[in-house]
C-alpha cells in the first residue's frame, strides 16, 4: 500500500505550486481534486493514465473510500486541495480515516490566499510598530466557529485579519468589524486570486459590503482588514491600480 499525498494547490496560478506539489501531481497515477477551487491548468499536470476524479459533486465520506480504494490497489494517489491543507480542507477528517485504513499520509504544504493578496499589491501584513500580527478566520455560518473565536473577539485585536468563507455575511461582518476598526481602514478584496480573472479592490472599512455586492462576489473570496496597508508609504493609490496580474492585462482598483 502506498502513502496517498495531500497537495496544496495553492491560490491558483501553476507557477504558483511549490516544486514538491508540481512532483506529487506529475507523478499521480490518481488525482483526487476540487475542480471547482483548483485550476485545470494544474489538474492537466497530471501524466495523461492519471484518472482523474473530480470531487464538487462529492460528500467527503463519498471521497474517503475512493481514496483507500485506489490506494490499496498500490496506486499513487494525490488529494488536491485548493491553497494550503492545513486551512479549512477538512484535512484532519482525512488524515484519522486513512490512519484507521492503516495508510500513511503525506501533506504537502501550498501557498495560501492571504499571502497571493498581499504579493499582488505588494504589500507587508506585519509592519514594526502598527501590527505584528495575522489572524486568519472566518464568520460564523453553517459549520460555525468556537465561542472564544467569534468574529468580534478576533476583531478585538486589530491585527491583520484575513477573512475566508465570509462573503456571504458581509453586511455582518462589516457591522462587527467597525466596532474595534475605525471606518478607513484598508480592506483587500480579492477574488480567485492569481487566476486569470482575478481582481483585488482595496476599499475603506465602511465600503466592504457594497464593494462586495458590486461585484457580486459570494465565493473564492478573501477579505485582508489590516492597519498595515494604510501605513505603508511604497503602497499608495496610484501603486495599487497600477498593479497587473501577470497572466492578463487586468487592472487591480481602489474605490
Amino acid at each position: 500500500m502506498t502513502t496517498i499525498s495531500i497537495v496544496g494547490a495553492g491560490p491558483g496560478a501553476p507557477d504558483l505550486l511549490t516544486r514538491r506539489a508540481e512532483q506529487r501531481i506529475q507523478s499521480a497515477d490518481v488525482l483526487i481534486w476540487t475542480d471547482s477551487l483548483v485550476s485545470p491548468q494544474i489538474a492537466a499536470l497530471a501524466p495523461d493514465h492519471c484518472e482523474r476524479i473530480r470531487t464538487s459533486t462529492l460528500t467527503l465520506e463519498q471521497v474517503i473510500p475512493l481514496m483507500i480504494d485506489r490506494s490499496s490497489q498500490g496506486l499513487r494517489v494525490v488529494r488536491l486541495h485548493d491553497g494550503d491543507p492545513c486551512l479549512y480542507s477538512a484535512l484532519n477528517e482525512q488524515i484519522c480515516a486513512l490512519a484507521d485504513a492503516d495508510i500513511m499520509v503525506e501533506v504537502v504544504p501550498g501557498i495560501s490566499a492571504y499571502q497571493a493578496t498581499a504579493a499582488a499589491i505588494n504589500a507587508e501584513l506585519t509592519i514594526p510598530g502598527i501590527v505584528q500580527t495575522i489572524v486568519l478566520g472566518r464568520t460564523g455560518g453553517r459549520t460555525g466557529v468556537p465561542e472564544r473565536e467569534q468574529l468580534d473577539d478576533l476583531a478585538r485585536l486589530r491585527a491583520s485579519l484575513c477573512l475566508y468563507l465570509s462573503a456571504r455575511h458581509v453586511d455582518e461582518v462589516q457591522s462587527t468589524l467597525l466596532k474595534h476598526y475605525p471606518a478607513d481602514t484598508p480592506v483587500a478584496i480579492g477574488y480567485r486570486v492569481s487566476w486569470p480573472d482575478q481582481s483585488i479592490d482595496v476599499v475603506p472599512l465602511e465600503a466592504m459590503a457594497d464593494a462586495t455586492r458590486a461585484r457580486n462576489l459570494i465565493r473564492t473570496t478573501l477579505y485582508v482588514i489590516s492597519p498595515a496597508l494604510r501605513d505603508q508609504s511604497h503602497n499608495t493609490e496610484k501603486d495599487f491600480r497600477s498593479q497587473k496580474h501577470p497572466n492578463k492585462d487586468k487592472k487591480i482598483q481602489k474605490n
